[in-house]
């Protein structure tokens, strides 16, 4: 979540083709975690409701191996309760 708050900070709202207006942040997702990871920005049009996607990338500052996560909280009992 802090990623996409960091992404939004130096992104610029684009102009719509149709209506030249600049266009309202509609939502983001991470769509690539990588070691260059991207961010895509939705933008909608308040007039002609025109749809427009901003990739950001990014490099994110600590990555933590598989190893070092916190343990899972439930674990799977084979065989069920006795």
């Amino acid at each position: 979540m802090e990623r996409l708050r960091n992404a939004l900070e130096h992104l610029e709202a684009p102009d719509c083709p149709n209506c030249h207006l600049t266009m309202r942040w509609f939502r983001s997702e991470l769509v690539r975690d990588d070691q260059q990871s991207t961010v895509a920005h939705l933008f909608i049009c308040p007039n002609c409701k025109g749809a427009r996607r901003v990739d950001t990338d990014f490099t994110p500052p600590v990555r933590i191996p598989p190893e070092k996560l916190a343990t899972p909280r439930f674990r799977v009992v084979r065989g069920g309760r006795r």
